[in-house]
């Protein structure tokens, strides 16, 4: 592969990417071009205390408690953890068990909205750019995870856990995330043509405060318009910052990218951007990189310059089964149902899948919370529902030549399906992004990703299970 270097100031003519992948149809026609919508404040909103990676938060306000908009309503429960704020001003209705959108019961915050409120963010201390210029690393560290932020990429990893970097290491490289390669999701898209100047001021505060050599947002060729952008926002801020005493001292430069899924993926944007691979069972951090999603960097500058925590986000609504499709902001804790009910769903919708169709959850109910991870909720008819039967393998190699990350994923699949965990572990399993390209792909209709998937599961039970017998010891 040739490798296209980056340059400081301007964009990078030459397309890059990784190897092997796949080329799904976009189904982004309806939405790409739709500007985004503030969905309306609905009367009831259910705030789970795990909604990320990591420990539950918990909750710091009980049954009967008012609260304002923008106010902490569970505090972090441990180190990889965030703060949870209310998205509306209302009153806790219970604290209690709930139905989570992967199916599981775990206690949420509900909270009844007061319809009179005129629903003015009472969040921290107003900032300015210069009370998070003045912070130390530790303090703006501290000021993220009291912000409630995790990758709004779908991953919901606690975004302060990345920028404790630990000792030895350090962040040469912050990469920020415009790939948005999964069919029919648009909203990073949006994000950056219409508030591109967020994006660029919350990567160039991150890029600061962990002392960066090299800012490099990249972004897929079929968002022309965001690259534009994007490009004008840097020269912007380049401009402010010197304007006011503090000129930059990083490279900030856009890089357009082919098409191609997974681009997103963390290995993969790092290989398409600089050519280099992150070692099996490495994290990009290995290679002292940080990597961080588009809508992650318009909510730090939504904390630190106009003071509103994670109570809400931008998401796509699309599928055959909605009626009008949009890219909406939702305050978190909205039930699926609200939103899809404001957009008009379809009477013979049959599937509901909260994020991608490559790698989102299925839903079994709408009365389910949209969470600070949710990118999308994408409606289908009975048409484009798959009911594929499966068949045996015929070793065609198709999820071979489908997979960044150089994987076997019909091995790995054999492998989960009778229980093999040790073996499992031999052909890293544990590096499989679970893109789901390779069932994409498999003309066998094996669920391969799911049954990757159910094995990490099972493997992860049993690592805790160990740890738990060794403190007992």
């Amino acid at each position: 592969m040739t490798t296209t270097a980056v340059t400081s100031g301007g964009v990078v003519i030459q397309p890059a990417s990784f190897r092997h992948g796949i080329h799904p149809d976009e189904h982004k026609e309806r939405t790409e071009h739709l500007e985004v919508e503030r969905l309306p404040f609905v009367s009831s909103y259910i705030l789970p205390l795990s909604q990320h990676l990591g420990a539950p938060c918990r909750a710091v306000v009980t049954a009967g408690q008012s609260v304002t908009r923008g106010q902490m309503i569970a505090e972090p429960g441990g180190f990889v953890s965030p703060t949870l704020h209310s998205p509306v001003a209302g009153r806790v209705a219970n604290v209690g068990s709930h139905r989570h959108p992967n199916g599981s019961m775990v206690q949420a915050i509900e909270i009844k909205a007061d319809p009179f409120d005129d629903q003015t963010i009472h969040g921290p201390a107003g900032s300015t750019l210069k009370d998070w210029y003045d912070l130390s690393t530790d303090d703006f560290i501290a000021r993220v995870q009291q912000s409630g932020l995790v990758g709004m990429g779908g991953a919901a990893f606690p975004t302060h856990v990345k920028y404790k970097l630990p000792d030895g290491k350090r962040c040469e490289r912050l990469v920020i995330n415009g790939c948005e390669c999964e069919p029919y999701l648009t909203c990073d898209h949006r994000l950056m043509v219409e508030q591109p100047d967020a994006v660029v001021q919350g990567a160039c505060m991150v890029a600061t405060k962990l002392n960066a050599d090299q800012v490099v947002i990249g972004v897929e060729l079929n968002k022309l318009d965001a690259i534009v952008a994007l490009e004008e926002a840097c020269d912007r801020y380049r401009d402010q910052a010197t304007q006011a005493g503090r000129p930059i001292a990083f490279d900030l430069a856009v890089m357009p990218l082919k098409v191609k899924y997974p681009q997103g993926a963390e290995k993969m944007l790092i290989k398409a951007l600089f050519g280099e691979e992150v070692p099996a069972g490495k994290l990009p951090l290995d290679l002292n990189i940080v990597v961080n999603n588009v809508g992650s960097m318009a909510a730090i500058s939504d904390y630190f310059l106009r003071s509103q925590p994670v109570i809400e986000r931008l998401l796509t609504v699309s599928g055959s089964g909605v009626i009008r499709p949009a890219n909406l902001l939702v305050p978190i804790g909205t039930p699926v149902r609200e939103v899809l009910q404001h957009c008009g769903l379809r009477t013979d919708t049959r599937q509901v899948i909260m994020g991608g169709p490559m790698m989102g959850q299925p839903l079994a109910s709408l009365d389910v919370p949209v969470l600070k991870g949710t990118s999308g909720l994408l409606a289908f008819t009975e048409r484009e529902v798959v009911h594929s039967s499966e068949y045996a393998c015929v070793r065609c190699g198709r999820c071979l030549e489908a997979c960044g990350n150089f994987l076997n994923p019909s091995r790995l699949a054999r492998l989960a399906r009778v229980g093999r965990l040790d073996e499992l572990n031999g052909v890293h399993i544990m590096d499989c992004v679970e893109c789901g390209a390779c069932t994409f792909t498999c003309p066998s209709g094996i669920p391969i990703v799911h049954l990757i998937r159910a094995a990490k599961s099972a493997i992860r039970a049993r690592q805790a299970k160990e740890r738990r017998n060794e403190t007992k010891k």
